[in-house]
């Protein structure tokens, strides 16, 4: 709720310039099951979210993935297409484009909230060494799911004026199928063909363990890798295998 309101306060979308896509002040809010948190657990969450951000500072909510309400929302990508310019004409046009919560009008500087309930997503950036756009977008088309690429990756290519650079883009909806390292490798590939560098790749935000210890077990070739190979991995199981001293 405080970033929500935070962003509400900062954000104007009217004077707002970027080159990724957006709806929101407050894009995009995932809840995200971790540990022994279920999914409905959290679809729970972000419908409560929901009513607290229309309710108390008047943004209108879209609901997506598992907490949709509608099968024709479970992408943000659906959700958020023509972005705050296109979208604050259309709903008062087009009751299918209205909010889940709220609305009909978006919100006149915030836009509208994308509130949903997902598994675990790495955020994964790849720059390359050289300013030509076409050359990111043409790869991002080729690791892209949609387009028959790498399943469950989502992809765009950016520019990074300030850095003379461009980026490949991507969200590894499942990284068990698809972890970063099989993207670096592929971007890598794609880049070379076009007589392109890679300058470096970023994470944004968290990345399991898990998907660390696969890069890993990749890079060196390990045969029979396992977490418990790993100290730390190996004395967690064992404390926790180990009765209390009374």
């Amino acid at each position: 709720m405080r970033v929500a309101a935070r962003a509400a306060e900062l954000i104007d979308l009217n004077l707002h310039r970027g080159v990724h896509p957006r709806l929101g002040a407050l894009d995009v809010l995932p809840f995200v099951p971790l540990g022994d948190t279920t999914m409905a657990d959290c679809v729970a969450l972000a419908h409560r979210a929901g009513e607290r951000i229309w309710g108390e500072l008047q943004i209108p909510v879209y609901f997506y993935q598992a907490a949709a309400l509608r099968p024709d929302r479970t992408s943000i990508e659906d959700i958020r297409r023509g972005e705050f310019e296109g979208l604050r004409e259309n709903v008062l046009v087009d009751e299918t484009k209205g909010p889940d919560l709220g609305g009909p009008g978006l919100h006149p500087t915030a836009g509208a909230v994308m509130i949903g309930a997902r598994p675990i997503l790495i955020a994964y950036n790849i720059n390359l060494e050289t300013t030509d756009l076409s050359i990111a977008k043409n790869i991002a088309r080729a690791i892209r799911a949609s387009n028959g690429g790498l399943p469950c990756v989502k992809a765009l290519g950016f520019p990074l004026a300030s850095r003379g650079q461009v980026q490949v883009s991507t969200n590894l909806t499942d990284f068990n199928i698809t972890p970063p390292h099989v993207v670096f490798a592929e971007v890598s590939r794609l880049a070379a063909a076009a007589h392109v560098a890679i300058a470096e790749s970023e994470l944004i935000g968290l990345i399991p363990k898990k998907a660390v210890e696969m890069a890993f077990a990749n890079s060196l070739r390990l045969r029979d890798f396992r977490p418990e190979s790993i100290i730390e991995n190996g004395l967690k199981r064992a404390f926790s295998n180990t009765a209390p001293y009374h």
